[in-house]
């Protein structure tokens, strides 16, 4: 059973050193307790009884590795806008998960405006690429249309939130 009241959402009763804690953390999940500890002013025991409370409560969503898709031989990056003919929950929902199954799909945000979806989509080269476009969405039944955009460089890229 959750420690959270209604309506309350993960976050809303984190303190100064949770902060703290995870201003460091999401930086590098490797760093120690101790050395967490050192620089907030805990032990590495309360720093690591923090952490597990906060994965516990929703705060810390998943832990994983950031692999250099260029190494890996996938260096083309596109920025995909999908606008979808029909939005019904049920439209939307099968559209979400089949994004969630494509390996190829980095990112999948549903969004508001003149699009339903955007998607980081990697690949190894364009021809790749646009046989992604025809599997994935020139032959879903209900993508109306999409834009690419091809990413020349990353001059930005990660989840660090400003703490």
């Amino acid at each position: 059973m959750s420690d959270q009241t209604a309506g309350e959402r993960p976050g809303d009763q984190l303190d100064d050193f949770d902060r703290r804690i995870l201003a460091i953390y999401q930086h590098d999940t490797r760093v120690t307790g101790e050395s967490i500890g050192q620089a907030v002013g805990l032990s590495a025991a309360a720093v690591q009884r923090r952490l597990k409370r906060l994965r516990a409560r929703g705060v810390i969503v998943q832990e994983e590795a950031r692999l250099d898709a260029k190494a890996l031989g996938l260096p083309t990056t596109c920025i995909v806008g999908v606008d979808l003919d029909y939005e019904r929950n049920q439209h939307v929902d099968e559209f979400k998960q089949r994004m969630r199954e494509h390996p190829n799909v980095q990112q999948c945000y549903y969004v508001t405006g003149n699009l339903d979806f955007v998607l980081v989509v990697v690949t190894r080269t364009l021809q790749e690429y646009e046989d992604f476009t025809r599997e994935a969405l020139m032959e879903h039944p209900n993508v109306r249309s999409f834009t690419t955009l091809v990413s020349m460089d990353a001059v930005k890229s990660g989840y660090a939130l400003p703490l």
